[in-house]
């Protein structure tokens, strides 16, 4: 029988396709770096001090920014994708 190769479907040594998702937590009156978090295998680069620079090396790579969220009176959340 013929069983047609899908891409859609997980197979043992196939590079993975998708979407890639980075949350970077920031203090948004200092501007520091707080945290960050991405999923596995998603391309990277090394956090700054700073999140305007964390984020300029984030988006220079190829990441867009979905959304920004404040967490409350001094946090904020960046979610970045990368396709």
């Amino acid at each position: 029988m013929y069983y047609p190769r899908t891409f859609n479907s997980p197979q043992i040594g196939t590079a993975w396709f998708g979407t890639h998702v980075t949350i970077i937590h920031c203090n948004y009156h200092t501007g520091e770096t707080l945290s960050l978090f991405q999923s596995d295998h998603a391309p990277y680069e090394p956090v700054a001090k700073t999140c305007a620079e964390t984020l300029s090396r984030y988006i220079s790579i190829g990441y867009t920014l979905i959304g920004a969220f404040p967490l409350n009176d001094r946090e904020i959340q960046y979610v970045l994708q990368y396709k």
